[in-house]
């Protein structure tokens, strides 16, 4: 049986190219690795040297913005770090932000880009535990404290999984107060 080695990179329809390029360029630090303009393409990658493209911006989009296409689109950062300045820059920018979270395995932050599609950039913790596991985390605690918490919650629900009620409610009134 053949195998894949790894997702290669996503392509989106957009509404507004020179925006989704901003967005992806400027906020999320994505570099521009190709384009063509007449065709209404434009290739950006995270990691230039090692990989063309990890994501395509295609003019174009006609779908209506409620529309469920993509889940999400997540980026990996190689440190919590990483996860908590992206953060502070997408509420610096006023980046609609979905949520912040720890899946045990990973800690997160959730947002929108120009189009309506959720982002999510993530680290890795190390850590083990059954999916779904959702639980709301504070970014702008300092490191050791938050990872102190993500261990104690892993410690007790790693082999079950764990989504938090009194976050999905919270979530859930975030959710009507935007519509």
């Amino acid at each position: 049986m053949p195998s894949i080695e790894r997702l290669g990179h996503v392509g989106l329809h957009v509404e507004d190219l020179d925006r989704a390029v901003g967005f992806y360029r400027d906020i999320l630090g994505l570099t521009v690795t190709d384009e063509d303009q007449q065709a209404g393409m434009v290739f950006m990658s995270a990691r230039p040297t090692d990989e063309h493209h990890e994501l395509l911006l295609c003019r174009g989009r006609t779908a209506p913005r409620e529309s469920m296409l993509v889940q999400q689109i997540s980026f990996r950062c190689s440190s919590l770090q990483d996860v908590q300045d992206y953060y502070r820059r997408l509420l610096e920018r006023q980046v609609p932000i979905d949520m912040t979270v720890s899946h045990g395995n990973a800690i997160a932050v959730y947002f929108y880009d120009p189009d309506g599609n959720r982002c999510e950039v993530y680290w890795g913790t190390g850590l083990e535990a059954r999916q779904p596991y959702l639980v709301g985390v504070d970014l702008d605690k300092p490191a050791d404290v938050l990872m102190s918490e993500v261990e104690a919650s892993v410690r007790q629900y790693a082999t079950t999984g764990y989504v938090d009620p009194q976050f999905l409610a919270m979530q859930d009134i975030k959710a009507e107060g935007q519509s």
